[in-house]
C-alpha cells in the first residue's frame, strides 16, 4: 500500500518496491502547460488538471485520503483514513461542484476509513463505507452521515477468527476482516471485497444478508493477492460482470455475477480500484498514474504517466508521501492514486494515498 503468506502491512510499506517496471502502453501522457494551466490526455480524453480544487476550511485538516464518490446532485464525498488518536475529527468531507466545502461527518471512521460508494435505491441515495485497521466494519449511511446499519465480519462464511464480528482488534492476517470496497448489483445486492483480510469477495443481498464467497489467496485465475477494488462492469454491449482490481498481482480479473472466472488482464503496476462511465473504464494505479480502458479493455491512455517521475517516487516514497507542503511533488503528475471516479459530465476526481491528502480534479475538455 505479496505471495499470499506475506503480511498486508508489509505490502503497504513496500508496495512501490515492486513497481519499478511498467509494460509499454499506447500513449504516455504527461501534463503539458498552456499559460498557467496543466493538461493531460489527448483528443476526446483530454483533461485540465487542478490539484487544489477542493478547499477544506479550518478547523478540519487533510489526512491520508482514500476514496471518492459523486452523488446525482454533483456533490463529491471524500473519505480519509485519518489518525486514530484524533477521535473527534470527521473522516468524510463533502464538496460542491466548485470545490467549496459543504459538510463533514463520520468521526466513527477516523483511524480506519477506507471505501466509499454512493448508491441509489429508489428515489433515495445512500453512502456505503468500509473501515479497516481497528475498525473492521462496513456501514450504510444517509448522505448527511446518519447510520442506517453497521456490520462486521460474516462469521457464517467460516473464514474468520473468533471475535472478528464482536470485538475486533487491530490485527492483520488471512483470518482477519479488512474490507476495502463495494460493487452494487442490478438486484440491489452487492459484492464486498475483503482486500486486506481473507483476500476473498463476499456477496450480500439487498438487505445486507451474507449469501456466498468466491476467490482465495494465490496467483492463479480466480485467486487474489490483495483484491483491493471492485466494480460492476455493465458497459454497453457487454453482459454484466464483476471486475476486481487484484492489486498485488498487478492485474484486473472479470467474473460472472456468480463468481466464475471469465478473464484476466495484466499490464498494470498496482491497480487500486475501478469505475466506469459509458464505454470507458477508469483504473487508478497506486504507482503514479491513472489508466483509461476502452470498451474492448484496450488502453486508451495512462494519464500522468512518466517513468522518470515514477522512479523518483519509488526512490523517495516515504519523504514524498509525507511531504507536508507537497514541495517535492510535480504539478500534473500523481504520486499514489488510490481511488478515482467520474461525475455526470465526465470529469474525473482522483484521491491519492499521501499523508496530508490530495484530491485532484481532471476537468474533461474533449
Amino acid at each position: 500500500m505479496h505471495a499470499s503468506p506475506a503480511s498486508p502491512q508489509i505490502t503497504r510499506r513496500r508496495f512501490l518496491a515492486a513497481a519499478s517496471v511498467a509494460l509499454a502502453a499506447p500513449h504516455v501522457l504527461t501534463a503539458q502547460k498552456s499559460g498557467r494551466s496543466l493538461f493531460v490526455g489527448t483528443g476526446a480524453h483530454r483533461y485540465e488538471v487542478s490539484h487544489d480544487w477542493a478547499q477544506l476550511p479550518s478547523p478540519y485538516s487533510w489526512q491520508t485520503t482514500h476514496n471518492v464518490a459523486v452523488d446525482r446532485e454533483g456533490l463529491l464525498y471524500v473519505i480519509h483514513e485519518g489518525r486514530e488518536e484524533l477521535k473527534d475529527h470527521p473522516a468524510v468531507f463533502v464538496f460542491d461542484a466548485q470545490g467549496k466545502f459543504v459538510r463533514a461527518f463520520g468521526r466513527e471512521f477516523q483511524g480506519g476509513g477506507h471505501g466509499l460508494t454512493v448508491h441509489t435505491e429508489g428515489r433515495e441515495q445512500f453512502l456505503y463505507v468500509t473501515g479497516y485497521q481497528q475498525l473492521k466494519n462496513f456501514a450504510k449511511l444517509t448522505l448527511k452521515g446518519e447510520r442506517v446499519w453497521e456490520k462486521r465480519a460474516p462469521m457464517e462464511s467460516q473464514l474468520y477468527a473468533k471475535g472478528e464480528d464482536t470485538a475486533p482488534a487491530k490485527r492483520w492476517g488471512r483470518d482477519a476482516f479488512m474490507p476495502t470496497n463495494f460493487a452494487f448489483l442490478p438486484d440491489g445486492g452487492f459484492f464486498l471485497a475483503d482486500g486486506y483480510g481473507t483476500h476473498r469477495i463476499h456477496r450480500y443481498d439487498r438487505d445486507a444478508r451474507w449469501l456466498s464467497t468466491f476467490g482465495e489467496p494465490g496467483t492463479g485465475p480466480g485467486q487474489f493477492n490483495l483484491p483491493h477494488g471492485i466494480a460492476l462492469d455493465d458497459r454497453p454491449g457487454r453482459a454484466p460482470s464483476v471486475v476486481v482490481a487484484d492489486r498485488a498481482n498487478k492485474r484486473l480479473q472479470w467474473f460472472t455475477l456468480e463468481g466464475k472466472h471469465l478473464k484476466t488482464l495484466g499490464g498494470f503496476i498496482l491497480p487500486a480500484n475501478i469505475a466506469t462511465r459509458g464505454d470507458v473504464m477508469l483504473v487508478p494505479d497506486l504507482s503514479a498514474r491513472v489508466t483509461l480502458l476502452d470498451r474492448d479493455d484496450k488502453v486508451i491512455a495512462h494519464l500522468g504517466e512518466d517513468p522518470a517521475w515514477r522512479e523518483q517516487v519509488t526512490r523517495e516514497k516515504n519523504a514524498l508521501r509525507r511531504d507536508e507542503k507537497g514541495a517535492g511533488w510535480q504539478a500534473g503528475k500523481f504520486l499514489h492514486p488510490h481511488d478515482a471516479c467520474f461525475d455526470a459530465a465526465g470529469n474525473i476526481f482522483v484521491a491519492e494515498w499521501v499523508h496530508t491528502g490530495r484530491i485532484t480534479k481532471l476537468r474533461k475538455l474533449g
